[in-house]
């Protein structure tokens, strides 16, 4: 059984910078897929940025240049480095492990980017 453990949110004003982090348990984390998402009051989850067991990552265009993600593996932990924050960054983020046809989501942290 895989849990996701996901910290770092809070509220922040516009142009500011948080970092979320996520922490798995268990032994597949390493040769696992790892994403973040977010998701606002009526609007589907969204993929913000992926990044693969070998380090290859993506991002939504919205968070091009501005969000990074990352990975360490001896610590089993993703991170998502978020810079020059803006009011539409509002949502709760979620993490998300995929190894094969398995699926496993952390619990939800709230970012608020307001003034």
């Amino acid at each position: 059984q895989v849990q996701l453990v996901t910290s770092g949110g809070g509220l922040v004003q516009p142009g500011g910078s948080l970092r979320l982090s996520c922490a798995a348990s268990g032994s597949i984390f390493n040769s696992a897929s790892m994403g973040w998402y977010r998701q606002v009051p009526g609007k589907q989850r969204e993929l913000v940025a992926g990044i693969s067991s070998g380090g290859g990552t993506n991002y939504a265009d919205s968070v091009k240049g501005r969000f990074t993600i990352s990975r360490d593996n001896a610590k089993n932990t993703i991170y998502l480095q978020m810079n020059n924050l803006k009011p539409e960054d509002t949502a709760v983020y979620y993490c998300k492990l995929t190894w094969g046809l398995r699926a496993y989501w952390g619990q939800g942290t709230q970012v608020t980017v307001s003034s």
